[in-house]
């Protein structure tokens, strides 16, 4: 519950960007504590700077097999999405098919692993999400990016919302808005994980800074090759 309420607060206060620090866990990651942090990990509501991320395992609907966290040896670059968001996701796929594109041109696209999670199984079928792929300007060919989906409605909440900390909700849509039916209020969140398996950055802003996420990413590779 403490976390949750953290959480509140940090909405409630408009914070662009929050990553923790857990106290001990140098030997686990590569980068060093963000500056920008205002918690403790332990006291975040996603798993944070220092911290072993969730294992799951969920289905891109493109290719059709099943991705299990747990057997990635790449960095991760991971987020939730729903693709008839109306500006967050937008924002925040734009961004890291920026960063998908910078991997390309500096050489380590094969070390760096992109996952973006719908948590809305139900309107987020092969064809909606192979159209976004493609609005969206994702180099699919590249073999690096995987569009996850999970089943249906509970595990999304349970991988997205309960594991990853990307907080949900379902809600009418508003009228001045293009999705029918309805929308999400939705945390927009990015993790950059190690191959190791821990949590070297947990962007929690709609519009991350591409280059300092690439920036990130790059030494991420480079120091654990």
């Amino acid at each position: 519950m403490r976390r949750r309420r953290i959480l509140r607060t940090i909405t409630a206060g408009g914070a662009a960007s929050v990553a923790g620090c857990l106290s001990g866990t140098g030997s686990n990651v590569i980068l060093d504590p963000p500056t920008d942090r205002q918690y403790d990990s332990d006291d975040l509501p996603y798993p944070a700077y220092g911290q072993a991320f969730p294992q799951f395992s969920l289905p891109n609907p493109l290719s059709g097999d099943p991705i299990a966290t747990e057997e990635l040896d790449e960095t991760l670059l991971v987020t939730g999405f729903f693709t008839t968001c109306p500006a967050e996701c937008v924002q925040l796929i734009g961004q890291l098919a920026g960063v998908q594109h910078g991997t390309i041109e500096a050489g380590i696209a094969d070390a760096v692993r992109f996952l973006a999670i719908t948590f809305d199984p139900g309107r987020d079928d092969t064809e909606a999400i192979r159209e976004y792929a493609t609005r969206m300007n994702v180099a699919l060919e590249v073999g690096n990016w995987e569009f996850l989906r999970p089943p249906d409605a509970e595990a999304a909440e349970r991988v997205v919302d309960e594991q990853l900390g990307i907080t949900f909700e379902r809600v009418g849509a508003a009228e001045s808005s293009r999705v029918e039916g309805y929308d999400f209020n939705h945390l927009s969140l990015t993790f950059l994980v190690n191959p190791d398996g821990y949590v070297e950055r947990a962007y929690r802003t709609s519009q991350p800074d591409a280059e300092r996420v690439l920036a990130d990413t790059r030494r991420v590779v480079q120091q654990s090759g």
